[in-house]
């Protein structure tokens, strides 16, 4: 089937033959709980990432983007992916561990647009990752589920990109929508679909301070989760229990606050998804409250600018809870609202933000939940 693409035929000369999509997510509650075997609670929003493609004759894999290095085309060969350090790796990341599962990857063009905020905490590069290997199990006619894809989507973006991330954003791009919150084991992926309150919709407010997964303090909080899941005696975070929780606070700082978020986190999600069964709003805000007190305190990845927003939030009547959403160090706030009241709620803590010199906050979802 061909694709109508003005945009690829522009670069390309031809029509593109598959079109496939995947959106960004934000997560509810469970942040830095997926690395550790835990329980994660996100749902789709509405920006995507689009990825065109038609097959070549040769091994040639051309690739633009819209979003980046204004929209040079980057290739490389099939069966020769070599990490470079640029968005191309992404798409490496896919053909490489296609390849590694069997696959016979051939040359292709591919053109990628995505309205995912990068640097946002909104699972950009989770985004393009299933994006493109959906639109590759088009092309190719391969019999592989949307689990397997997220399977696929992590381990090009943790083996090969070599950013430490767990499988929550993959399965989220790949199995999440709009209208449910998509709670995940991260241990055995297990998830199911929860649907979303008719009462509330969600906000999701932009810092404007970027973060990014490949390098940085992320690396350093996983090391510590890892540390002291070893000093614990446990395989993952998710293994303590009430035999092992009391011996936490005999860790060495910062240790100590790192496992006792992941537990306390962990504990949040199931108590989050009791709250969405039963409907019980105010408890739901509860936790995405203390979520984000722990995420600034114990595990320390919030940013003065983040924390602006969610009090900002907060401070809102129409407002039941608050969070920073994704890794940290920057990104995004969530905030639960009430029905028809996101838009109004946003602007005011836009408004708010923009008081301080410098700072300039963007409403990325702010309407009502489909």
């Amino acid at each position: 089937m061909t694709v109508k693409s003005n945009g690829f035929e522009v670069v390309f000369g031809r029509p593109a033959k598959v079109l496939a999509e995947a959106p960004g997510r934000v997560n509810l509650i469970g942040e830095h709980t997926d690395y550790n075997g835990g329980y994660v609670l996100p749902t789709a929003i509405p920006q995507k990432t689009r990825v065109e493609i038609a097959p070549r004759e040769d091994r040639l894999i051309q690739v633009a983007t819209a979003n980046v290095d204004g929209g040079a085309l980057l290739s490389f060969r099939a069966g020769e992916e070599a990490r470079r350090g640029l968005w191309l790796d992404y798409v490496q990341g896919i053909t490489a561990v296609l390849r590694g599962r069997g696959a016979s990857i051939p040359g292709f063009d591919a053109r990628i647009e995505s309205t995912v905020p990068l640097g946002s905490g909104l699972s950009s590069s989770a985004s393009l990752l299933v994006a493109l290997a959906r639109a590759l199990r088009s092309m190719l006619g391969l019999s592989i589920d949307d689990v397997e894809i997220a399977r696929i989507a992590h381990a090009a973006e943790h083996d090969f990109v070599g950013a430490p991330v767990g499988t929550m954003d993959q399965m989220a791009a790949s199995l999440a929508d709009e209208s449910t919150a998509l709670f995940i084991d991260t241990r055995t992926l297990a998830f199911e679909r929860i649907p979303l309150p008719a009462e509330a919709e969600l906000l999701v407010v932009d810092s404007g301070v970027a973060h990014q997964h490949a390098s940085g303090d992320y690396k350093t909080r996983r090391a510590e989760c890892k540390q002291a899941a070893a000093a614990l005696g446990v395989p993952e975070l998710r293994d303590v229990d009430a035999t092992v929780e009391p011996r936490i606070a005999s860790l060495p700082a910062p240790l100590d606050r790192r496992a006792r978020h992941v537990v306390t986190e962990n504990a949040r999600v199931l108590a989050a998804v009791a709250a969405l069964r039963a409907g019980d709003l105010a408890r739901l805000g509860e936790l995405f409250d203390a979520s984000h007190r722990s995420m600034r305190d114990d595990f320390e990845v919030s940013v003065p600018a983040v924390d602006e927003l969610v009090e900002s939030a907060r401070a809102q009547p129409d407002v039941f809870g608050a969070r920073l959403t994704g890794g940290g160090f920057g990104g995004a706030i969530v905030a639960l609202v009430k029905r028809g009241r996101a838009a109004s709620v946003g602007r005011a803590v836009v408004e708010a933000y923009a008081r301080t010199p410098g700072r300039r906050a963007t409403v990325l979802v702010g309407g009502p939940v489909p």
